[in-house]
């Protein structure tokens, strides 16, 4: 078991990195450091901020200048630090907990959050007071992966809502209607259609990432662990979700793919050639479509995803940042007016939606048309559908997987050992399902 562990940590590292690309461009291998705020007055506080991704910080650049146009009384200068995943991370959870050292607003990769909450006394502040004025407007699960005993500790970039992203061309060329694909059976008939027609496959059966299973699970409000945090992922809902793919993969509607997950450079250079022709990811690899599969544009269309039966929940959130603000900060409730500021208002989610292309978590921005439906913005001119009338569609349906202390063992585990024993080497679902469920909790002891 100790060099199966080791080798799991070593691919672990891998993956984690394709995970929390899902919020923007990760540090490279050095520090940075730069002062934002030069519209700033002398009596400025000055604050820092500590992040993994470096247009994150460029997205608090554009909120701060905002921030201090209407705030001439509290002005702030923010000294940004940009580091690599594991090095941020981990020091932020040393100064945190040693009271020493911590910046006063930092990011915390979903993954990592549960960490930062252990214990009775979260190092981070509560932003329920700065929270309020937005909680109607906020899609609910978004904050509560954030959360603890009633308390938010932190406020996210995007929803991250699963949604089916169809290649039209090779769906007309096959004779399919893409907007007839309601359950997971029409999906299967499309698939069927779409080989015999065109040797084409309709999607993937990802072998290093678990969207998948989450979104299967969420469709059967199940998750991959109870409600204490232990581990299930033998349960019935697993199986089911697993069978079914199972048989996508023998009737020739699912097929792997090279990089094992549609968010790999292998994985797009296949959807580039048109060997795959629908996507089910988070609303955030809309980016990956404009940015890295440029001949495609025009030819993709977006809808909710299949479901097992129609009144299922059609999506859940992907993926995820939290930004906190930490107990040992100069002048916390500024930073905690600020942070609000710019993740919540309308001005920060119109900022996230045209810069980052991501759907905000403010709901309100999703209904104003002058935004979403800029004809100048580049991800509505790339898709044939615009992406928020189908976030407005589902807006009541976005579930949440926990993100819980067991979770990182969980996905290393499928994503190293399980989903290659059942898509790769044919092993029957619930004796692989048993060997992970059996693995994580050795693991974890």
């Amino acid at each position: 078991m100790k060099k199966r562990s080791a080798l799991i940590s070593i691919v672990t590292l891998l993956i984690m990195s394709l995970v929390f690309t899902a919020c923007g461009n990760p540090s490279g291998s050095k520090t940075e450091t730069q002062q934002l705020g030069a519209n700033a007055g002398e009596n400025a506080t000055e604050l820092s901020f500590w992040t993994f991704v470096d247009l994150h910080g460029k997205h608090l650049d554009k909120m701060l200048g905002l921030w201090n146009q209407q705030n001439p009384d509290k002005q702030i200068k923010l000294n940004v630090t940009v580091m690599p995943y594991d090095d941020m991370h981990n020091k932020l959870l040393l100064a945190v907990t040693s009271g020493k050292g911590a910046p006063d607003i930092a990011d915390i990769e979903l993954g990592k959050f549960p960490k930062f909450l252990e214990g009775d006394n979260v190092p981070l502040e509560s932003l329920n007071d700065v929270y309020a004025p937005y909680k109607d407007a906020v899609v609910p699960s978004r904050v509560e992966i954030y959360s603890k005993a009633g308390q938010v500790y932190g406020f996210d970039y995007h929803v991250g809502a699963t949604l089916a992203f169809y290649n039209t061309e090779i769906l007309e060329h096959a004779g399919v209607d893409y907007k007839k694909i309601i359950t997971w059976e029409d999906y299967k008939q499309a698939g069927i259609q779409v080989y015999e027609k065109t040797g084409k496959y309709l999607g993937t059966a990802d072998t290093s990432a678990s969207f998948q299973a989450s979104l299967l699970l969420a469709q059967q409000n199940a998750d991959f662990t109870d409600e204490n945090g232990n581990p299930k992922v033998n349960s019935p809902e697993m199986i089911k979700a697993f069978e079914m793919l199972v048989d996508l993969q023998k009737n020739n509607v699912i097929h792997t793919i090279p990089g094992g997950q549609p968010d790999t450079e292998e994985a797009k250079g296949e959807y580039n050639k048109g060997n795959y022709a629908s996507a089910l990811m988070p609303e955030w690899y809309m980016s990956r479509f404009v940015n890295e599969m440029k001949d495609l544009k025009g030819k993709y269309a977006i809808a909710p995803l299949p479901v097992f039966e129609e009144g299922n929940p059609r999506s859940v959130g992907l993926g995820g940042t939290g930004t906190v603000v930490t107990k040992n900060g100069k002048d916390v409730q500024l930073a905690k007016e600020f942070v609000a500021f710019a993740k919540l208002s309308k001005e920060a989610t119109t900022e996230i939606w045209n810069t980052l292309g991501f759907d905000p978590i403010n709901m309100e921005v999703w209904k104003d048309d002058a935004v979403t439906k800029n004809p100048e913005n580049e991800y509505v001119q790339y898709f044939k559908t615009n992406a928020f009338d189908t976030l407005n569609e589902i807006k009541d349906e976005i579930q949440a997987i926990k993100s819980v202390k067991a979770s990182p063992t969980i996905g290393n585990i499928f994503n190293t050992v399980t989903l290659n024993a059942i898509f790769e080497d044919g092993q029957d679902v619930k004796e692989a399902l048993d060997e992970a469920q059996a693995a994580i909790e050795q693991e974890l002891k």
